[in-house]
């Protein structure tokens, strides 16, 4: 897959720079290369996984929560060049990476394992650790929204109720990748050891460690595979983007389509894992994907975009923001609350997970993406 996925990438890209056969074959061979290159290299990132928590003694929900961490570099690399060109675009696409990752949460939990009692069991890393996280993103995400719709209303602030300046991306960036920085250390601190995780899950076992050169070697070519395939989905994401402006489609459907195949790589990984029925594995690249988001890949956009208008890569708007507060904006912030909260409440009741919070989850992110769509 890696291989033929490299080759087909390779010659679409040939095609779309030498403008060789139909217009719209070139985007396809990227898009079917990207997903066979990506897949390829998802695969190459769970050896360099399970090798890793077999050599650091840590069982599977951990070893796939820290190889999720490892698969954002792609995606905020590619999301730096979205950036660049419209920052507004980009923390657009980014917050609806979390409505989408939430529902494919709630999807998920659906085919998890059930007990007699017919409840999932959640690894007491999600039920702890997790919930807080999620409480600690409410809050910040309607505190944020909440705050950016009064500037706007009133005209105050610096900027006039324009939007947010860079001072204000680099303090929320930091405040939310300092929680990113606690929540690892207390995972590996108090969830790493094999007794930590849900039950029937995969333990580490005991015997020799793993050899370090192949896990850096895997782990290099997943990275690697997942950036290239990764950059050629995008490609074909945008142009197929371009397809439906022109038939008159919303900036917010071409944002949804932006984010599912910004994160094609999460969740092929998902499904190898799952199909291997390595299913902390899965469950760590689910929750890692909502909780990520929010302390991970949003404010690496954030500090972009403010460094980017520093140094001029992108134009400050009009009053001197950076950042602006408009119905997009606003909308894909205050309708994250909701999201949050469901799902905070949804783990961290019974640390199981019922067929009627599933339906609860699905029915509620589905409704949120469709309002963000139709009338965002």
């Amino acid at each position: 897959m890696f291989v033929g996925g490299t080759a087909v990438c390779g010659l679409g890209t040939w095609m779309h720079h030498g403008h060789v056969g139909p217009g719209f074959l070139a985007p396809v061979l990227l898009g079917l290369g990207g997903l066979a290159l990506v897949f390829g290299s998802c695969e190459a990132m769970i050896k360099c996984v399970e090798a890793l928590g077999e050599r650091q003694k840590w069982n599977d929900f951990v070893a796939g929560t820290m190889a999720g961490l490892a698969s954002n570099v792609p995606e905020i690399i590619m999301l730096g060049f979205v950036v660049a060109a419209a920052p507004r675009v980009a923390f657009v696409v980014t917050c609806l990476t979390l409505h989408v990752n939430a529902l494919i949460f709630g999807v998920y939990s659906a085919l998890l394992p059930k007990n007699e009692t017919g409840h999932a069991l959640l690894p007491s890393a999600i039920t702890k650790l997790g919930a807080d996280l999620l409480a600690c993103a409410a809050g910040v995400f309607l505190a944020l929204g909440t705050m950016m719709l009064t500037l706007k209303v009133f005209d105050a602030g610096d900027h006039r109720g324009e939007g947010l300046g860079a001072g204000d991306l680099y303090a929320i960036g930091v405040a939310l990748l300092g929680v990113q920085v606690v929540s690892v250390r207390e995972l590996l601190s108090r969830f790493s050891s094999s007794d930590t995780t849900a039950p029937g899950a995969a333990k580490a076992t005991e015997g020799p460690r793993p050899p370090l050169g192949p896990i850096v070697m895997y782990g290099a070519i997943g990275m690697a595979g997942s950036f290239l395939g990764g950059h050629a989905v995008g490609d074909f994401a945008d142009a197929l983007v371009d397809a439906l402006s022109h038939r008159g489609y919303s900036e917010m459907v071409g944002a949804i389509i932006v984010s599912l195949f910004s994160g094609i790589a999460s969740y092929l990984m998902i499904a190898s894992a799952h199909f291997k029925k390595k299913t902390d594995l899965a469950l760590s690249n689910v929750s890692g994907a909502v909780t990520q988001m929010p302390f991970v890949v949003l404010p690496c956009t954030l500090i972009m975009m403010a460094t980017f208008a520093k140094l001029g890569v992108i134009p400050h708007l009009p009053h001197g923001a950076v950042l602006a507060i408009d119905l997009e904006t606003t909308s894909v912030l205050l309708l994250s609350f909701p999201t949050l909260l469901v799902l905070w409440k949804s783990i961290s009741d019974d640390g199981m997970v019922s067929k009627l919070e599933t339906a609860v989850m699905v029915s509620v992110f589905g409704l949120i993406i469709y309002f963000l769509v139709q009338h965002g």
